[in-house]
């Protein structure tokens, strides 16, 4: 009778202990990025009451009489299936679809990790988590990200000032129409950028001197000719011959007449052709730009953070980094819905979205709890039912001693 008293007060304990995870499940089923749990029993040391037997020439073999002597919990199991997307339009909220985890920087510099990605700018332009954890990354120089080096905390600098950058090249692409007549002339309007950042409007001229010959000349805006009229040629097939491949380029010219325009502009004719039918001239934009201050940034899902400038200018800031671990299961929670590494988890694989395993990103998105309602009331239940019954084990337990002390009467 007391070997079924204490299994039930261990039956207590265990749905006690299920009612706690499914109450925790339940509590944050709002709570972004929260994985939900599940308990698993297992049951205890089992007193042997008679020993199993093997068989012999004159008898069988006898089975052991064990009673068992209660259950105890065997783990709590973390269920890292993805959360559902919720779309919040914020540019600083990330969503890992697939496996992985950020890489944060909690108080102390102790590195965490967390599925959580609504993040912040706090007063130095750093991506912080509400807690006021950083996020870690790689920090672009010049506009290129070395994922081979430390990670660091990721910075928007808003309101950045880029310098000037000058035009140095330009181009004319598109077709030139075969069957116009000689002196026929097409024009192309682009922007160009002097030495110091001062917007230069151009024009391509392209005039037919006769049967695939062409001039192609450069004209500002307020009519100086920034290049002279330079000869281009066709084969009978319509393909360019001059200037020669393999880079199609016409010589380096240098515009006159402006003193802040000190660097030398190339011309690329590659993608000119000349075929019967209309006029298609384009002039992709020429590289430049003039001052320009950070506006507002994009992420892409590989975790690169680009920067879009006032200019128009787009560049890489820096670029989110992502860990694994073979065992996911085995990390601790740390609060704030982080995680720490475990005696069990493995070590941090730290690296890029979408690689090793790693899951890509999204912005403007967070994840949201996987926890089934439906499943945790139903276990909810369970719980409640479990512990009910191994309460009337007890109850029955002490009725039937209650008897025992009775017949003494």
């Amino acid at each position: 009778m007391l070997r079924s008293m204490f299994s039930a007060i261990s039956g207590l304990r265990a749905h006690q202990t299920k009612m706690d995870v499914t109450g925790n499940n339940i509590a944050n089923v709002n709570t972004v990025g929260f994985k939900s749990s599940a308990t698993v029993f297992q049951d205890t040391l089992s007193q042997v009451v008679r020993a199993g037997g093997q068989p012999a020439a004159d008898r069988g073999g006898t089975n052991p009489a064990q009673i068992g002597l209660g259950v105890k919990l065997a783990g709590i199991t973390t269920n890292w299936t993805n959360g559902a997307a919720q779309s919040t339009g914020r540019s600083t909220d990330f969503m890992i679809e697939g496996d992985g985890f950020f890489v944060v920087e909690g108080a102390g510099g102790q590195q965490l990790f967390t599925r959580a990605g609504s993040f912040d700018f706090d007063a130095s332009g750093k991506l912080v988590t509400p807690d006021g954890s950083i996020l870690q990354g790689w920090v672009a120089q010049n506009g290129v990200v070395n994922a081979n080096g430390p990670v660091e905390a990721l910075v928007v600098p808003y309101g950045q000032i880029v310098n000037p950058t000058p035009t140095t090249a330009g181009s004319i692409v598109g077709n030139l129409p075969s069957d116009v007549a000689a002196g026929t002339t097409f024009q192309v309007g682009a922007d160009m950028y002097d030495s110091q950042g001062v917007l230069q409007k151009v024009a391509y001229n392209i005039e037919k001197l006769s049967d695939n010959n062409w001039e192609v000349s450069v004209v500002h805006s307020d009519g100086t000719t920034l290049m002279a009229a330079t000869p281009i040629a066709f084969d009978a097939a319509g393909n360019l011959t001059t200037p020669a491949a393999p880079d199609y380029e016409l010589a380096p010219f240098t515009p006159v007449g402006y003193p802040s325009w000190t660097n030398t502009v190339t011309m690329s004719l590659a993608g000119l052709t000349q075929f019967g039918g209309a006029n298609t001239l384009a002039a992709p934009k020429p590289d430049g730009y003039a001052l320009g201050s950070l506006q507002s940034f994009t992420l892409s899902n590989d975790g690169t953070i680009t920067g879009v400038y006032s200019n128009g200018l787009r560049q890489p800031l820096g670029q989110l980094a992502m860990a694994s671990f073979n065992n996911p299961s085995g990390l601790e929670k740390a609060g704030n819905s982080s995680f720490r590494v475990g005696d069990n988890s493995g070590v941090a694989m730290i690296g890029l979205a979408g690689q090793g395993g790693r899951g890509e990103l999204s912005s403007g998105a967070l994840e949201m709890s996987n926890v089934d309602l439906s499943e945790e009331f139903t276990g909810l239940i369970v719980a409640q039912r479990g512990f009910q019954a191994n309460s009337r084990v007890i109850t029955a337990s002490d009725e039937i001693l209650q008897d025992l002390v009775n017949l003494k009467r």
